[in-house]
């Protein structure tokens, strides 16, 4: 009887520890945590709860197989999730993880734990996230796209609107989910024209175009991949990857595709636009003539224009905006000293729209190692300023190490604490290249265009790859090495 019973409790004890590798696998799917190191924490876990398991990890699935060597059986299980990066609920399934593995709690309270977790309401609101939506485009509009105070309020809103139609009208409807991108970059972009074709050149095409759709950028997909890619995870990291640079191309599409329709519908507009890239030349009317003569040269006669370029030093566009230093200070790019408080205001705005609760010890973690990780970058730029990803690796050093010495003294998430500064890479380094969507003449140079914007996010990507993992190896180069627990980029 007692064998019976003993043979019972062991089974109970087995299999609540299948569940919980498997809610694990699902709260880590659902949570956005780094698929690269997915697989290597499921193995930690079967190894230390003593579970003959095996994982093959796909895009938005696990295969997770329970292996029986005394029936030379198995079991297959097909888990599937897909989200959004959370870095609270992130936070609190490490937490979770941490401890069964450390023997701090037993596989049933984890299991338990993990549920309570993933059946949890999102921490904000939809409005709370589309106003957050609205102060995170309006800085990034200032940092990196050279906008001015009247632009920022306009990718705001347009930044705004595209978070509710993805919070609410793409997550009811899956025909319009498909279309989603297109359809906010393409009503962004017209708006966009439409009003930087105003007389008066008060607002900017390139600064709102690019800080509106800012927020939907697969850079963070592009860094997973060239992460995946890094450690061998072949499969994973190539779909990615090209599943990255054809979203791009989409969004480069749309955005064309709506200031190519305003143009259409109002003709005008092109005088405007043309007018508008005229203003930063001089025209002259006359004939070239020699030095030791009077006589003009006839065929060369005619109308002169020559124009400032970036490289003169002298010329008055600014990150793809015309700024004349005559105009006033709300039509001018933000000062430098506006960085001491706006990198800051960003960096919150961007952790609390991640899901990062306001009463985490966390967030001001968060926050001084993103500002680190700004300045690294700003600084690297002003030496090098033609290569993104050499940049991007700087800034990606700085906040690896201060990450990882952050969870091996402390005993912080390294991940969650990273991810604020590495999403405000991306658009920095964009910005440094000159925006979103460039000048073009032809179809050609359109799609030209849109695979240098995937070209400049790999390029930023696999700087900030490599940053990572330097910072990795520094930190980890000594002592005790740590796998079981480890939860990082």
């Amino acid at each position: 009887m007692w064998t019976h019973v003993l043979t019972a409790l062991v089974a109970a004890d087995y299999v609540s520890r299948q569940k919980f590798i498997l809610r694990l696998a699902k709260a880590l799917l659902s949570f956005g945590a780094p698929s690269h190191r997915i697989e290597s924490q499921l193995h930690s876990a079967g190894d230390i709860l003593d579970v003959q398991v095996g994982f093959v990890h796909l895009p938005n699935l696990i295969m997770v197989t329970f292996m029986d060597s005394d029936t030379r059986t198995s079991e297959t299980h097909f888990v599937r999730a897909g989200g959004r990066v959370a870095l609270t609920s992130l936070h609190k399934v490490h937490l979770v993880y941490r401890d069964v593995l450390h023997d701090k709690i037993g596989a049933t309270e984890g299991c338990e734990q993990l549920k309570k977790i993933l059946q949890a309401k999102p921490l904000y609101d939809i409005w709370t996230r589309c106003l957050l939506a609205f102060f995170c485009a309006s800085i990034i509009c200032v940092l990196s796209f050279g906008g001015s105070i009247v632009d920022m309020f306009v990718s705001g809103l347009s930044a705004s609107v595209l978070q509710y139609l993805g919070l609410n009208a793409a997550a009811k409807s899956s025909i319009y989910a498909n279309v989603y991108e297109i359809s906010v970059s393409i009503i962004v972009s017209f708006i966009a024209r439409l009003l930087g074709t105003l007389p008066g050149n008060i607002f900017c095409y390139s600064a709102i175009s690019s800080a509106g759709v800012v927020l939907i950028l697969p850079g963070f997909t592009i860094l997973i991949s060239a992460l995946e890619l890094t450690s061998r995870n072949i499969l994973c990291g190539s779909v990615r990857m090209v599943y990255a640079i054809i979203y791009t191309l989409f969004l480069g599409f749309g955005l064309t595709i709506g200031s190519d329709f305003y143009l259409l519908v109002n003709p005008k507009a092109r005088h405007n636009l043309a007018a508008t890239a005229m203003l930063d030349s001089e025209t002259f009317h006359g004939f070239i003539i020699n030095s030791n003569a009077s006589t003009a040269l006839s065929q060369l006669g005619g109308t002169f224009t020559f124009m400032e370029t970036a490289d003169s030093g002298t010329s008055h566009i600014i990150k793809g905006c015309y700024r004349n230093p005559s105009w006033p200070w709300y039509r001018q790019p933000f000062p430098w000293w506006t960085m001491l408080f706006l990198v800051p205001i960003y960096s919150t705005c961007s952790s609390i729209a991640n899901l990062q609760s306001i009463r985490s010890i966390q967030l001001p973690v968060m926050v001084a190692f993103s500002c680190a990780a700004y300045a690294a970058n700003k600084g690297a730029n002003y030496l090098i300023s033609d290569r993104g990803d050499i940049v991007s690796a700087f800034g990606a050093l700085i906040i690896g190490l201060c990450g990882n010495i952050y969870s091996r003294l402390i005993g912080g998430t390294a991940f969650t604490s990273m991810v604020t500064g590495v999403l405000f890479l991306v658009p920095s380094a964009i910005g440094n290249g000159g925006g979103l969507i460039q000048n073009y003449s032809s179809s050609a140079q359109q799609y030209s265009g849109s695979f240098e914007l995937g070209i400049r996010m790999i390029q930023v990507a696999i700087g900030v790859t490599i940053g990572l993992f330097v910072a990795q190896i520094l930190v980890y180069a000594l002592g005790r090495r740590k796998n079981a627990a480890h939860f990082a980029f």
